[in-house]
């Protein structure tokens, strides 16, 4: 099992000409599909979910994976479900190989046994940590060092099958869930191309993975970028990281005429506490910054939104509301 970190593209074989469906659904899927039909990899079709309402005006919108196929010629299926007639079209398409990222959904076992390779997911975690859909997230709401990307072969559990690579990456302070993805897909392309040959090949050997290590996903909810003041400025800072673009994270502001609703677009942090400690949540100038008081350190905010209304500079925003100085947010 590989377990390197990715320092380029001597190591890739040339790619297989098997048959292979791809299912995947955002960005990070779409990257994924990109790398691998820019590899030579003979993706007959592609599987990803319906086209859904989003945004505001709740337009309808297709998952950036269709958008792509659709320019490459590749066919492309979204069922809502895996029935038999799904299944019996699946079939059809003679796959040799699955490749899963970030698909949406747990293959049953009749998929899973279609294929004569198996089918391989590509995992945005060194498992057996972060199984689950949010493991990008969730790593840096926990303040992870390290990360990286795992091919497994699927079973019917939930990110539970054995690996056949893994491939490390360090985690700066200024990643956040998109600058990791960008960078876990250029390394998952490089880790599908050096894997699928030997994988086909039968010159490699899955790994059991050690339940006993195995952290879950949380599931990420809007209300988790609530900002609890009393918590230090790290773990502040780690949930704007890991929460951004969504759903963020954000603070209220009581007024005289009501509560607002602010969204921290922009932050930073000082991590340890003034010579003055203010209450947590109080909002003061030092120097050219407006601090917030959080329960050990401070964070600098540096963009905001007031809910329904457009993104601004912390400073457009105080000047015209200087009252924001001096308040206690919650």
């Amino acid at each position: 099992m590989s377990s390197e970190h990715a320092t380029g593209t001597e190591n890739r074989s040339e790619a297989p000409k098997i048959r292979v469906i791809f299912m995947g659904t955002p960005e990070f899927a779409r990257d994924i599909l990109s790398g691998l039909v820019t590899a030579g990899f003979n993706v007959v079709a592609v599987y990803t979910r319906p086209d859904r309402p989003v945004g505001r005006n709740r337009a309808i919108s297709e998952p950036p994976v269709k958008t792509f196929a659709k320019e490459q010629g590749i066919a492309v299926e979204q069922p809502e479900r895996f029935d038999e007639e799904t299944i019996r079209k699946l079939t059809e398409y003679h796959p040799d190989l699955i490749i899963v990222a970030a698909y949406g959904r747990i293959l049953p076992e009749t998929v899973l046994a279609i294929p004569g390779f198996g089918c391989l997911n590509v995992h945005a975690s060194l498992l057996p940590r972060w199984r689950g859909a949010s493991p990008v997230q969730n790593a840096l709401l926990s303040g992870d060092t390290e990360t990286g990307v795992t091919i497994m072969l699927m079973d019917k559990g939930l990110d539970t099958g054995p690996i056949l690579a893994q491939r490390t990456m360090p985690v700066s302070d200024s990643d956040t869930r998109e600058t990791l993805l960008s960078r876990m897909a250029i390394d998952g392309v490089m880790l599908l191309s050096e894997t699928v040959p030997r994988w086909i090949e039968r010159r490699c050997e899955p790994a059991p993975q050690d339940s006993e290590k195995a952290t879950l996903c949380e599931l990420i909810e809007r209300e988790d970028g609530h900002i609890f003041w009393n918590e230090d400025a790290t773990t502040i800072l780690n949930r704007f990281r890991g929460l951004s673009p969504w759903p963020g994270i954000f603070t209220f502001w009581k007024r005289q005429d009501g509560r607002v609703r602010l969204k921290l677009t922009a932050i930073s942090i000082q991590r340890t506490d003034p010579a003055v400690k203010h209450s947590f949540g109080e909002v003061f100038e030092i120097g050219e910054h407006i601090a917030v008081q959080a329960g050990t350190g401070l964070v600098f905010i540096d963009g905001i939104q007031p809910e329904g209304k457009a993104p601004m500079s912390i400073r457009d925003f105080v000047n015209g509301r200087p009252d924001f100085i001096g308040s206690i947010l919650e």
